[in-house]
Formats: structure tokens, sequence, C-alpha cells
């Protein structure tokens, strides 16, 4: 039986159940909320004002992608359908995801409790609280689907594998930690990987754990990308001369809010110059603290916040306090439009800002997953480490002509001839899934 919800809730409850056991591809994450969403999606009641809990936007904005790419250019229950059980959490439970919540975003702003964070991901990932808080709604929905499940968070997937279900389980970072593995024995399960090495991590850690797998499980089929962000690259040229056009972003838990606040203090005078060198658009995602932090520092500068649509406005701020919102005007507004992003190197935002024909400069890790993925664009002569303290100069550097060009023209144009692999992940991936029973 379902959980104690508040009545619109709990239709929504009973109707995603239904959807996930008729569509083609049952999609399954653990990101956060979206409740007001998913009433408005099937004509209930909503309120625009509340906000999300948001655990990840990275787990979030991949599962939506895969969903993006079976659906066409429309939404189609029939073709694919994403649920996140945490939506439907019973109220007795409900502290247990605030908790979760509020562990993620103080690390995520508070850089000297990092090792408490690299304790957490060691010990919490299938101990924190969150954990048995899902389960009941999680098999609830699935109990009746036959279909392979398509999971893009180890949680969910270890459950539904453990229940017997078939699951397509996406590693969505370069990086093979130890549970991913967990039940890769089983003929019910299948693992999407980055590339060649992180499939041979993955065949490394299943045999150090004594856990016999065998490799045609194991897919190589590059990162998840929405292909919304794939179109943004379609309209783009690599910048040679007028304002530079940069995104600063921050992440589901607002990380690296102190490496924007100093970067901004340093571009935000810049924005008053004509002409301007720059134009900004900072994404503040769900924050409303990093997006009153923005606001705040333009007043002191004088300097206009303009309309999400105005191409030409020096300074633009993208926040919503739902995630599906902030996620889509990130997609409209931010990829089709940027140079380049500021941002840490995590599986979600330098996939798509590199997909989206941009360079990047990354802030501080949280991992060494993250380490990794800024390495394999530093390799691709796409990113390099934004010097916070001096990034102004950075820019100026990076931005200047040496011979014919600067290093940011130098760096779209790797990003537009960049690989496949990394363009079509989320193509494969659900080729993987309709293929399930031939793996």
């Amino acid at each position: 039986m379902p959980p104690l919800l508040e009545k619109n809730l709990a239709k929504t409850y009973a109707l995603d159940r239904e959807r996930l056991i008729e569509t083609d591809i049952p999609i399954l994450t653990v990101a956060g909320t979206f409740r007001e969403d998913l009433k408005k999606m099937y004509g209930l009641p909503d309120n625009n004002t509340s906000a999300d809990i948001v655990l990840s936007r990275a787990h979030f904005s991949m599962a939506l992608g895969a969903a993006t790419q079976a659906w066409g250019d429309k939404i189609d229950p029939k073709k694919a359908w994403l649920v996140d059980p945490t939506n439907y959490v019973s109220l007795k439970n409900w502290r247990n995801v605030q908790f979760t919540e509020f562990i993620g975003k103080t690390l995520a702003r508070h850089s000297f409790l990092k090792y408490v964070k690299d304790i957490v991901d060691r010990f919490g990932r299938s101990k924190l609280p969150i954990l048995d808080s899902i389960t009941p709604p999680l098999l609830y929905l699935t109990e009746k689907i036959e279909k392979p499940i398509l999971s893009f968070h180890i949680v969910s997937g270890n459950i539904l594998a453990g229940e017997g279900k078939k699951v397509v389980q996406v590693v969505t970072d370069p990086h093979v930690r130890p549970e991913y593995v967990l039940h890769a024995n089983l003929p019910n399960t299948r693992y999407c990987v980055f590339d060649e090495q992180t499939k041979l991590e993955f065949l490394e850690i299943a045999a150090m754990h004594k856990i016999s797998v065998h490799p045609d499980k194991v897919i190589v089929t590059g990162p998840p990308v929405d292909p919304r962000v794939l179109r943004a690259r379609e309209k783009k040229t690599a910048w040679r001369n007028g304002p530079l056009k940069i995104c600063i972003t921050t992440g589901g838990l607002g990380t690296n809010k102190p490496e924007i606040h100093q970067m901004l203090t340093q571009l935000l005078p810049q924005l008053r110059r004509r002409p301007s060198g720059y134009q900004l658009i900072v994404y503040a995602g769900t924050q409303k603290d990093i997006a009153e932090m923005v606001e705040e520092l333009a007043k002191a500068e004088h300097i206009s916040i303009g309309a999400n649509h105005d191409q030409h406005a020096p300074l633009r701020l993208l926040y919503h306090p739902q995630i599906l919102d902030a996620n889509e005007l990130l997609i409209h507004y931010g990829f089709p439009w940027a140079d380049g992003f500021i941002s840490k190197p995590s599986g979600d935002m330098a996939y798509d800002a590199v997909a989206s024909g941009c360079f990047l400069l990354t802030l501080k890790e949280w991992g060494v997953w993250e380490e990794r993925i800024r390495e394999i664009f530093e390799q691709k002569e796409i990113a390099r480490k934004a010097e916070v303290g001096h990034i102004l100069e950075q820019l100026q550097a990076l931005s200047s002509a040496k011979s014919s060009s600067s290093w940011v023209e130098h760096a779209m144009n790797h990003a537009f001839g960049i690989e496949k692999l990394f363009l079509l992940g989320n193509k494969k991936i659900l080729e993987v899934v309709k293929n399930f029973d031939k793996i």
C-alpha cells in the first residue's frame, strides 16, 4: 500500500506506477523531488513556488536526458517514463530526506569539511537514512514491471537488482565505486560505462571483490547527454571577438559557492565597461542563497540582471526553486548561448558543457571521479583549471590570440570535433535496454 501522502501526491503515485508498467522504457533515479511538476503533468493543482528537495542535479538531468532521447520531440509516456521514489517518501520518513539534503548542502558550501564528505562517500552511500526511506516507494512503483529498468543511481539499481528485476545500471562517471559491482554477477544486470578505461576498472574492482562478471555485460556507451544539449552546438561557431559569453554554474547542492563569490567580485565590475569584454549567466539552480548572493553583488556594482531571454544582457541569473524548471532554464538559455562554462567538473555539467561546444574552466573537484573528468577534457585541450583568485587575468590570457587563434577558440574547436563517444551516450544506453536479452 502507498505510504501516507497528501491527496494529490497519492494520485500521482498510483499513476506513476501504472505508467512505469505500461511504458517501453521505465527509468528510475534518486536525485530529489519534483512533486509540483508531477502534479502539473497529471493536470492536478500545483504550487510553482514551493522548493524541491535536491540531492543531485546530475542524477536528475542525465535520467531526464535519456527520457528525452526516447521521447523525441514531445513527451510520450508510452516510449519512456521517469520516476524518482524520493517524491513518495512517507511523511514519517520525510525528515531523513531533509537531513540528507542538509548534510550535502553543508559540505558543498564549506571546503574545510571535505574530509567529512570523503567519510560520507565511503560509509554513507549505503548507510544514510534516505536508503531505508526510498526503498518502500521504489518497490511499490516497480512491483509489476517485467521489462528491463534503466537506473541512473546505484541505490535504485542495487535495490531493484537484489529483487530480481532486470536492471540496466548507468555508471554515471568515469569512476567505479565498489557498490556498482555488488550485483554484477547476477544474470538480471547490465552496466553502461563511460569508456574502455572505466570498463577495465569495473572488471578489476569486481575481480578484487571476487565477483564474476562477463565482460559483455559491461558496455561502453559514453556519457549520457540530453539531446537538446547536443542541438545547442549546431548553431555555434568558435569565439574570436566580441564579448566572451560565460556561464558560471553551481551543482545540485550549491557546490563551489565561495569560489563563485570570489570570481563574481572580479568579473562584475567589468560588465560596467563600454564595451564590456564579457557577458555572464550565473546558474544558481534551486539554491536560493546563491541567487540572493548574485543579486546582492550585482546591486552593489549597480548592474541590472537581465531577463532570461535577453541574450544581450551583461548579466543573467538562472534560478528556480524546483529542479525540473531550473534544469530547463539551463538547457534553453545556458548551453545554446555560452562560449564557455566555469563549473566543477561534475558528470552532468562537464559532459553537457563540452557536448554543447563550450570550453571549460574547472572549479574545485569533490572526488577522484571529478578529477578524472577534468583530466580527460584537459587531455583533449578543452578544459583548464580555473584560477579563481585571478580569473580576470586568466580569461584575458586565454582569449588573447598568440598566433592565429586564442586558447578559447582552440578549445571550442576541439569541443566541436570531439569523438562521437561523448555525444551519443543516451542513444547507445537505450539500445542496451532494448537489446537486454541479447547481451
